[in-house]
């Protein structure tokens, strides 16, 4: 479990440990800075393996004070190398790791969470420029990294995943608690999607119901 401190990625460690052996990493804890490279590579070249699952539930949505962009003209350099570098840099650094860390004799998931609001072709309100961009660039990292693991990890299955509004620091400026899933709910609806996956369905992106999200 990669940012087993955030609020949904300790309540998914949480469901999994009265049947698994979980291992968690976060920046909080373990000082995993999933920005730099070193630190990544640090803590996941100690990794023994192999896992069955992998899941990656880093990500921000207001990176160092800055909140999502309403109109174009809040669009600035830093908001979007931030926005980049929270979402989309952090989790290619760690799935680079995958293929040592991933079993090749049986099935194997890699889930890594992602957000609706990175759909391009669901995307019908705007705003939220460097968030939706780099939500949509993990999705790519995700379907492309599936590609490369399926040919020498026949059983593996790499995935992006859409939470639903889960309530959490994450979200508790831009939601109220009622409308939105507790996270030891939220929890459960991913590791049921998990445990459905089959490979055909590698390289896809699905919502905590497991239907699928359109690119």
């Amino acid at each position: 479990m990669i940012g087993a401190s955030g609020g949904i990625g300790k309540a998914v460690a949480a469901e999994l440990a009265p049947v698994a052996n979980v291992t968690r990493l976060s920046r909080r804890d373990d000082g995993l800075d999933v920005r730099s490279q070193a630190s990544v590579d640090a803590a996941l070249d100690a990794l023994p393996g192999p896992y069955d699952l992998i899941f990656v539930a880093t990500g921000a949505l207001v990176v160092d004070g800055q909140r999502p962009e309403k109109a174009l003209k809040e669009v600035s350099e830093t908001s979007l190398r931030d926005q980049w570098e929270v979402n989309a840099l952090g989790p290619a650094l760690i799935l680079r790791h995958a293929p040592r860390l991933l079993p090749r004799d049986r099935r194997a998931v890699v889930a890594v969470l992602s957000a609706r609001v990175g759909s391009i072709g669901d995307n019908g309100l705007g705003g939220w420029y460097g968030y939706r961009a780099a939500k949509a660039a993990v999705n790519q990292i995700v379907h492309t990294v599936a590609i490369e693991i399926a040919r020498t990890h026949k059983q593996a299955i790499c995935v992006a995943l859409h939470p639903g509004t889960v309530a959490t620091p994450f979200t508790r400026d831009f939601v109220s608690p009622d409308r939105a899933t507790p996270p030891e709910t939220a929890a459960a609806n991913l590791l049921s999607v998990i445990d459905g996956l089959t490979p055909a369905q590698s390289g896809g992106f699905y919502d905590y119901a497991g239907n699928e999200v359109p690119w």
